[in-house]
């Protein structure tokens, strides 16, 4: 029983050697080697953009790489993605992608369409074959469900299950292609701690199966408890590959994460002829910069002499200016006394004005008496007369 697990755990189950991807000019992953064993839970670490799912695309067939080879048990995996998958290689995605208005179920039958033989011609007769096929699918597919928990939820939509549900659902259909290899991109990201614990337990059962598993991961907690290797990718290189005591403790992968420079780090000759080609810029524009700061100069001092004589009589007017204003401070002074009188004069007739009204009045009321007595006297004249 210990020999045969031995000889198990020692088969290779991926081999990758020299994978480089270039997409034009940007070499996105350069000349790096894995392999994964069966049985063994092998991380890939690296700071974001070191070209991690991108290496995963060269793996499954998304990308042909640029150069290098990838080999699943021996054999040169063709590059396309559903021949890799018949190989015997699956995958989960960084974001999530189920057919969201599909069952459950259906969404993990999906996944064995790799496992069934019957053509055409057989699913439109309804071939007794096919419904042995069809079955023997739903019973794997309801194996599948019952292992990652999600059995009593075969009929829900698969876009009313909560996120980490959707997680294990993605797992599952990958599982339902029977692999000897699958790949999870960030399996944990967005969950809380139970269900990046739960992850971890369901990583470890899948691994009890027989299964290698090869897990992208930017929680270091999760990937260091989880795998029985961890490599780092830097800028598209492999920067070191061992245990997790190894690769934690490494003061290269934690100047990485940090962003500290550190002495043979990827990219650093590009980043010093880059650096060189600069300077060598910098020192060729001076001359050119010089030659073209004298004619500005010279034309400038023409310009600053013409404008001289009209600064100069722009201040004279300022002076001229400033003298009149002087000037006109006791013309004012002295005009504030008559202003003041002109003021006292205007009080004393608005003081006046009721009184003269007031004696109108009276002397218009006075005359009353006298006309009437004028008007009496004219009576007893006409009387005597009369007489």
């Amino acid at each position: 029983m210990t020999t045969t697990t031995t000889e198990t755990t020692t088969e290779t189950v991926l081999d990758a050697r020299g994978v480089t991807m270039r997409f034009g000019g940007l070499t996105a992953v350069k000349n790096v080697d894995l392999t994964v064993r069966s049985g063994e839970i092998v991380g890939l670490i690296g700071p974001n953009g070191a070209g991690k799912t991108t290496f995963f695309n060269c793996l499954t067939g998304l990308y042909i790489p640029t150069e290098g080879e990838v080999r699943y048990k021996g054999t040169v995996l063709p590059p396309k993605s559903y021949k890799v998958t018949a190989a015997g290689i699956a995958r989960t995605f960084q974001n999530i992608r189920l057919f969201n208005n599909m069952t459950v179920l259906e969404n993990v039958l999906v996944g064995r369409h790799t496992r069934t033989k019957e053509g055409l011609w057989s699913a439109l007769l309804r071939l007794p074959s096919f419904g042995r096929a069809e079955e023997a699918s739903r019973e794997r597919a309801m194996e599948l469900l019952e292992f990652i928990g999600l059995a009593h939820k075969a009929d829900h939509l698969a876009r009313n299950l909560p996120y980490g549900e959707q997680r294990k659902l993605e797992i599952a259909r990958a599982l339902a292609s029977d692999p000897g290899l699958i790949l999870l991109d960030e399996p944990t990201a967005g969950m809380n701690p139970q269900e990046t614990r739960a992850a971890e337990e369901l990583i470890f059962a899948i691994r009890d199966k027989g299964i290698a598993v090869l897990v992208i991961e930017h929680d270091m907690r999760f990937i260091f408890n989880l795998c029985d290797r961890v490599a780092c990718l830097v800028q598209g290189q492999k920067l070191i590959e061992g245990t997790a005591t190894e690769v934690q403790s490494d003061e290269r992968v934690i100047a990485a994460y940090l962003g500290e420079p550190f002495e043979g780090a990827p990219g650093a000759e590009e980043a010093a002829e880059v650096a060189a080609a600069e300077a060598g810029a910098a020192e060729a524009a001076e001359p050119v910069a010089a030659a073209a700061e004298e004619p500005e100069a010279e034309a400038a001092e023409p310009v600053a002499d013409a404008a001289e004589p009209v600064a100069d009589a722009a201040e004279a007017e300022a002076a001229e200016a400033v003298a009149e204003a002087e000037a006109a401070e006791p013309e004012a002074e002295a005009a504030e006394p008559e202003a003041e009188a002109a003021e006292a004069d205007a009080t004393t007739a608005e003081a006046t004005e009721p009184e003269a009204a007031e004696a109108d009045a009276t002397e218009a009321e006075t005359p009353a008496p006298a006309t009437e007595a004028a008007q009496h006297n004219r009576t007893t004249s006409t009387d005597g007369e009369a007489k």
